[in-house]
């Protein structure tokens, strides 16, 4: 499985349900908080080309989006292949 960065905030509730949705598929990712790690803030929006709102969800080095980009990879079933390795 390819690695998952999730950019987040503690109050976001974007930030929870797409951390709910990639657990509830047993996928295992590292959270980036901008509340405990602001400098990264300025990194996230480099590599998501300007995104300024979080989530801001990596796989590999494919920038998913946010979390409205995740479910409909998803529901589109496209999401377990940007998954697989």
């Amino acid at each position: 499985m390819k690695p998952v960065e999730i950019y987040t905030t503690p109050t976001c509730g974007f930030c929870h349900a797409a951390k709910r949705l990639l657990s509830s598929k047993g996928v295992s990712f590292t959270e980036i908080s901008l509340a405990q790690q602001p400098e990264k803030r300025a990194e996230m929006m480099q590599r998501s080309n300007g995104g300024r709102t979080v989530p801001q969800i990596f796989v590999g080095k494919t920038h998913v989006g946010g979390c409205d980009e995740l479910y409909a990879l998803d529901k589109a079933g496209k999401l377990d292949a940007l998954l697989a390795v």
